[in-house]
């Protein structure tokens, strides 16, 4: 059974002992607060011994006392945001359950999950309610005494307060930091209790990378690029095993620009043989997202596509043959990109970027400043994919699908990443010429995802012949998603007159 999910949305400060609690029921919304209610709350921690998930962000704990007894995985997700997951307390001795084991698999990769502290909190509870009673937020007044195995033995002290949201706006959030400030009090320097039992820095993350400048060497700005996106492929993990909505299109576009970046400034790395292999592996990892990615795709096109249709056009139970061939064919690829996502191949390509990133090969123009050396290997770019689209000129695809635009496509997505990377030698120019090459991408994708609706069509109008089914709206929909592509490859002509004065 899969782990019950919360979003928990909060601020932490860090409090002096002689601190006194303020009045916060003038708040934003805030009609009263409730009588305080004391917890005593004891956590164990649990992480890898060389602490994979801090350096994440992540906290994994089982904890008892207070209202939430549990095992708890809180996942980074946005500004003041986690995602918290939850499972039952049991009983210590079995372990960490396997549903929060698999979600934090992308960092341990098979590690042991051992306890790496413990943390006794007294805390005060007061609620911030609405004049209907409904609790706004939780304002919490924690003493923390935490206990570290790992990676030394300490023992810490401290006091910190929490503003926990549960049915009020970030608006109360802001209302209730301002009021705080007042009273000199600041937000902590830590983003978890765990972070603060371990004094670490929550900069100091194996995947963080310095921001590079104009004249920063050239492997500053393919490092940071590449940091950033393997950062984003390991955010999305847990989500796609978790079949979060975007999930599995923002991990596969993740792994198609690291692929990308390393194909565009493969002249910074070394070791050719090593960086062809990387990209076979991208390439694999992207091919297993991309049949659960256009599954997704597929069934929000034709249901859209129905949904516009006048009734009377619409014959027979297309949407119902839709939801189920669809339905059935993304659950067989979604569960085929979860047991990719647990095969040692992966963890392997995981490892291999990591490795990319703490020991990169660098070639000696790497060391030349960036100035220089990126806007060459863009325009490399730029010139492959002008030569592509004067091959797609001589080939018009109309309504089939000439590899010509194929491959015009893909370079239009290449260089987009590539401008993607070069951002930090002149943004406004890297920004231009990424959105250049988006719309030319875009188009052309429009035209490749109706020649793969329309294959879709025609096969679904097939069955439901079979079934003695009404085939005509199938045969209706081909058609207007032939009008989509003669119209997309007219677009595509008019948008690259527009395209020829892009440039780093």
């Amino acid at each position: 059974m899969a782990a019950t999910q919360v979003v928990e949305i909060e601020r932490k400060f860090d409090v002096e002992d002689s601190v006194l609690f303020p009045s916060l029921q003038d708040l934003p919304g805030v009609d009263r607060m409730d009588m305080p209610v004391e917890h005593r709350l004891e956590a164990d921690y649990f992480d890898t011994k060389d602490l994979r998930l801090a350096s994440a962000q992540i906290t994994l704990r089982r904890r008892t006392g207070g209202e939430d007894a549990g095992w708890h995985l809180k996942l980074p997700s946005a500004a003041d945001e986690r995602r918290e997951l939850h499972e039952p307390l049991g009983k210590i001795d079995e372990g960490v359950p396997e549903p929060l084991v698999m979600l934090v698999r992308v960092h341990t990769r098979g590690r042991a999950l051992n306890p790496v502290a413990r943390l006794k909190t007294r805390r005060i509870v007061h609620h911030l309610l609405n004049k209907k009673g409904d609790v706004l937020a939780s304002v919490c007044d924690d003493n923390v005494e935490a206990q570290t195995f790992a990676p030394k033995r300490a023992l810490r002290r401290w006091r910190e307060w929490e503003i926990e949201l549960v049915e009020g706006s970030r608006d109360l959030l802001d209302a209730g930091q301002d009021r705080l400030a007042v009273a000199g009090v600041r937000p902590s320097a830590h983003p978890s209790k765990l972070a603060h039992a371990l004094a670490r820095d929550p900069l100091d993350s194996a995947d963080s990378a310095s921001k590079p400048k104009p004249k920063s060497p050239a492997a500053d700005v393919i490092l940071a690029y590449l940091s950033e996106q393997i950062r984003e492929l390991k955010t999305q993990d847990p989500l796609v095993r978790l079949d979060t909505p975007g999930a599995v299109h923002k991990m596969r576009v993740a792994t198609r620009r690291i692929r990308s970046a390393l194909a565009t400034y493969k002249k910074l790395l070394d070791d050719a043989d090593k960086m062809n292999s990387l990209r076979d592996e991208l390439k694999w990892l992207a091919g297993v997202l991309g049949e659960a990615r256009d599954a997704e795709v597929m069934h929000a096109r034709l249901r859209d596509m129905v949904a516009y249709e006048p009734d009377e056009l619409v014959m027979g139970p297309v949407t119902r043959r839709i939801d189920l061939e669809l339905g059935a064919d993304y659950q067989k690829a979604h569960t085929k990109v979860l047991e990719a996502l647990d095969r040692p191949r992966y963890f392997r390509l995981l490892d291999a970027l990591e490795s990319l990133l703490s020991a990169p090969p660098l070639a000696p123009l790497a060391s030349k400043p960036a100035r220089k050396v990126i806007p060459r290997l863009v325009q490399r770019d730029v010139k492959r994919l002008r030569s592509a689209v004067r091959d797609a000129k001589k080939h018009p695809a109309g309504t089939s699908d000439h590899p010509a635009l194929h491959k015009a496509r893909k370079d239009g997505k290449r260089l987009r990443y590539a401008a993607e990377a070069a951002a930090p030698i002149n943004p406004k120019k890297a920004g231009h010429l990424a959105d250049a090459a988006q719309s030319v991408q875009k188009i052309l994708g429009d035209h490749q995802d109706s020649v793969v609706t329309r294959e879709l069509l025609r096969r679904l109008g097939a069955q439901a012949f079979v079934q003695g089914e009404n085939g005509f709206s199938y045969g209706r929909l081909h058609a207007l998603e032939q009008a989509v592509a003669l119209e997309s490859e007219a677009r595509f002509h008019r948008q690259w007159k527009k395209f020829q004065a892009a440039s780093l």
